[in-house]
C-alpha cells in the first residue's frame, strides 16, 4: 500500500509559482535607475539594466549547485604564460562569488608561487598539513592554510627544492583525501611538466583541467602537445573536458594568429576562454580582484561559469 509520504504530489499547472507570482524586481544598482529608486524611496523601482541583469546570470551561473567537492588542475608545459595568476583569479572569484569553501594547492615541485601571489605566505606548508595528527575537523585543516581578500584559501608548497621535489603521488592523493572533507571545490597549480612525482595523482583526481598558454607560437605549440600527451595516455575524457585559457600579451607584443589558436583548441576542447592583457597582474605581486581591469575580472567570471557549467556532471571525470 502507497503511504502519504510515498506520493510525489504535484500541483496542476495553473497553480504553478510562474503563473500566481509576479516576482518583485530587483533594485537597480546603478545608473539613473538607481537615482529614480532612491529618489522615490523604493516606490518606483524600473529594475536592473540589461547590464546589470547579464551580470547577475552570470553570477546566478558560477553558483551552480555542487554535490561533493569538485577538483580543477591548472597547468601548463610552458612556464611564464600565467598558470599560477590564472589559479589564483579563478579561485578568487569561485571563493568571492559562491558561499562555498574553495582553496588552491601548490603542487608545483620547482618552487611554486602560489603562496605568494594569493597572500602573505603562511609558514605552513602542505607537509605540514600531511603531518597533522587530526584533520577531521575544518578549524584543524584551517590552521594550515593562508586566507586571500576574496576568501580563496591557499596552501602553499615547500620552498625546499629538495623537500618539494619529494612530493609524491601518495602525498598528493593524501592531500586531496583531507581537503574534500572540508572543501568544495580544490583548485590545484601543478608544474609545468607532465612527468613529475604528483601528476599522475593530479590527472587521476581532477575533474576537469585548465589549459593556460599564451598568444605565442611555443606556448600554442606546448599546449597542443599536452592535450596529445593526454589522448595517448588514457586521459582522452579529461583532455575532452578541458578549458583553454589564452593570457594576452601586452600591447604592442608580436603574437600568433589569435583567432585561428581559438578555433584549433575550440575543436579539441569544451571551451576556449582569452583573459586580457592586465598592468595589475603582469606586476608578479599578490593578485588582488578589486586592482584588476573591469574587463579582466569579467573574463575570469566567464572562465569560472564555464567551468561551474560541468558541476552538475563533477563524477564522469575523477577516478
Amino acid at each position: 500500500m502507497t503511504t502519504f509520504h510515498e506520493l510525489e504530489l504535484t500541483p496542476p499547472a495553473i497553480l504553478d509559482q510562474s503563473n500566481l507570482v509576479d516576482p518583485v524586481k530587483s533594485p537597480p544598482k546603478q545608473g539613473w535607475r538607481r537615482l529614480i529608486h532612491s529618489a522615490t524611496r523604493g516606490r518606483v523601482n524600473p529594475g536592473g539594466s540589461r547590464k546589470e541583469l547579464e551580470e547577475q546570470l552570470l553570477i546566478d551561473a558560477i553558483r551552480a549547485p555542487l554535490r561533493g567537492d569538485y577538483r580543477i588542475a591548472v597547468m601548463s608545459l610552458k612556464g611564464g604564460v600565467g598558470k599560477t595568476t590564472t589559479t589564483v583569479a579563478l579561485g578568487g572569484v569561485f571563493a568571492e562569488t559562491r558561499g562555498d569553501r574553495v582553496i588552491a594547492i601548490d603542487a608545483n615541485p620547482d618552487l611554486g608561487t602560489l603562496a605568494q601571489r594569493s597572500a602573505a605566505a603562511a609558514p605552513a606548508t602542505i607537509r605540514d598539513l600531511l603531518l597533522a595528527q587530526d584533520t577531521s575537523r575544518y578549524p584543524q585543516v584551517r590552521a594550515y592554510t593562508n586566507q586571500a581578500t576574496s576568501r580563496l584559501e591557499v596552501i602553499g608548497s615547500e620552498r625546499d627544492p629538495a623537500v618539494s621535489e619529494a612530493f609524491s603521488e601518495w602525498d598528493y592523493r593524501r592531500a586531496i583525501d583531507i581537503l574534500q572533507h572540508h572543501y568544495n571545490v580544490i583548485l590545484t597549480d601543478c608544474g609545468t611538466g607532465l612527468m613529475h612525482s604528483a601528476m599522475a595523482g593530479v590527472l587521476d583526481l581532477a575533474n576537469t583541467l585548465i589549459l593556460v598558454t599564451s598568444p605565442a607560437l611555443d606556448g600554442a605549440q606546448s599546449a597542443a602537445a599536452t592535450l596529445d600527451w593526454l589522448n595517448l595516455h588514457g586521459y582522452d575524457q579529461l583532455a575532452a573536458n578541458a578549458v583553454v585559457v589564452v593570457s594576452s600579451a601586452a600591447p604592442g607584443k608580436a603574437t600568433i594568429d589569435l583567432p585561428k589558436v581559438i578555433e584549433h583548441f575550440a575543436q579539441r576542447t569544451r571551451a576556449v576562454h582569452t583573459i586580457p592583457y592586465d598592468r595589475h597582474l603582469a606586476e608578479g605581486s599578490v593578485v588582488d580582484l578589486d586592482r584588476m581591469a573591469p574587463e579582466t575580472k569579467h573574463a575570469y567570471k566567464l572562465l569560472a561559469a564555464t567551468v561551474a557549467a560541468d558541476f552538475g556532471s563533477w563524477h564522469r571525470h575523477a577516478k
